[in-house]
């Protein structure tokens, strides 16, 4: 396989974007990577996207996607793994330039999640429909029986764990695309609505309309757009039980473990050698949960050492230096995508005051449902 480069992004502002519909928001975010890239035709592309059918009630993205991005003719399709869309459109495009199949390739994601009437309803299609939907288990009901196990098996405090949100929101704060740039309270979160206990307001990650993008080439080829290319140098993928209640323990994410291990390997890298990580913190108990599965923290460790300031910066690894799906903002398509392009700022040394000093690799996590998909990328600073 060759060795694959992004060298172009471009992103929407993520939140409540009442003023653009699903096309122009990926029409938006494609084009500001093209022109970063300075590429004005594409190879091929990748759309993700969780479910634009029941949201906007537009499904062939691929050849809307061409068309208003002014590519018509260009091979497109559209990728769907849930909330892991996003990281699986970047992968499917790496995979398509490694192979040698093409050279220019557009990977993205997009979701407009405020033009729908009950959105919980399509968050629930990620789901086991016949076991958790159908009786009225929600996502912030799941992870909150995940919370509780996880936090009478550990020990872990309802204190200890508003300080994931806390700090994601005080990352955020040097994030301009982030939909909520501000910082939070101990006393915000707690005072927070109960959503399903012991998971409030403030633990879950919000309804958000958003679109990112990204140009990918052969390393060989990036010096000819960019003068800081970043190299994915590891990939790795799993699936995992579609329904909570097949998983062997409720504290773990198999699928995550799976991802990352794939994703090490192929990289040659551990995790002692990641400077900071993008994680699917859909709600606090999932960022916790996926830094131990990404190797980071010991089992039963990880919600007490970011408590503790080891998810920041001057600590062991810094955790959604965004601002995570929490601060920055979840549109469940585009959310993997977005993650991507952190890290490429990060790498090349372009993510301002949220800059990780010395950063050399990076990795990203996207998970879809409650840890039925997962995508891990690593990236190298050049």
């Amino acid at each position: 396989m060759r060795d694959v480069a992004i060298i172009g992004v471009g992103m929407t502002k993520f939140g409540e974007l009442w003023e653009q519909s699903i096309r122009d928001l990926f029409a938006e975010a494609a084009i500001k990577a093209m022109d970063d890239a300075g590429v004005k035709k594409i190879d091929s592309f990748y759309v993700g996207a969780m479910s634009s059918g029941l949201y906007t009630y537009q499904e062939h993205l691929s050849s809307l996607m061409a068309d208003y991005m002014g590519q018509i003719g260009v091979p497109g399709l559209h990728v769907e793994s849930a909330c892991a869309s996003g990281g699986s459109a970047v992968r499917s495009a790496f995979i398509e330039v490694a192979s040698g199949m093409s050279d220019i390739v557009l990977a993205g994601g997009v979701e407009k999640m405020w033009d729908v009437e009950d959105g919980t309803i399509v968050l629930a299609t990620a789901s086991d429909q016949e076991y958790e939907a159908y009786n009225g288990v929600t996502f912030p009901g799941l992870y909150a029986m995940m919370a509780r196990v996880y936090m009478e098996k550990y020990g872990l405090t309802r204190e200890e764990l508003a300080q994931v949100p806390i700090k994601n929101h005080k990352h955020s704060v040097n994030n301009p695309n982030a939909q909520y740039p501000f910082e939070i309270s101990l006393n915000d979160v707690l005072r927070s609505s109960m959503v399903a206990d012991p998971l409030r307001l403030m633990d879950c990650s919000p309804i958000t309309d958003g679109a990112a993008a990204l140009i990918l080439c052969p390393l060989d080829r990036a010096k000819e757009f960019t003068d800081k290319p970043v190299r994915i140098r590891g990939v790795g993928a799993a699936t995992g039980p579609i329904a909570l209640h097949d998983h062997k323990d409720l504290t773990r994410l198999e699928a995550v473990k799976l991802a990352a291990d794939r994703a090490y390997k192929m990289a040659g890298l551990s995790p002692a050698d990641i400077s900071f990580v993008e994680v699917h913190d859909c709600f606090s108990i999932a960022e916790i949960i996926v830094a131990e599965e990404l190797g980071f923290f010991e089992y039963g460790t990880a919600g007490k050492a970011i408590a503790e300031g080891q998810g920041t910066y001057g600590g062991k690894i810094v955790i959604n230096p965004s601002g995570g799906l929490k601060a920055k903002g979840h549109p469940v398509g585009a959310t993997g995508a977005a993650q991507v392009i952190e890290a490429y700022y990060q790498l090349s040394g372009k993510a301002g005051a949220r800059q990780v000093p010395d950063a050399k690799f990076g990795m990203t996590q996207n998970m879809g449902g409650s840890g039925g998909s997962c995508i891990v990328h690593i990236l190298e600073a050049l």
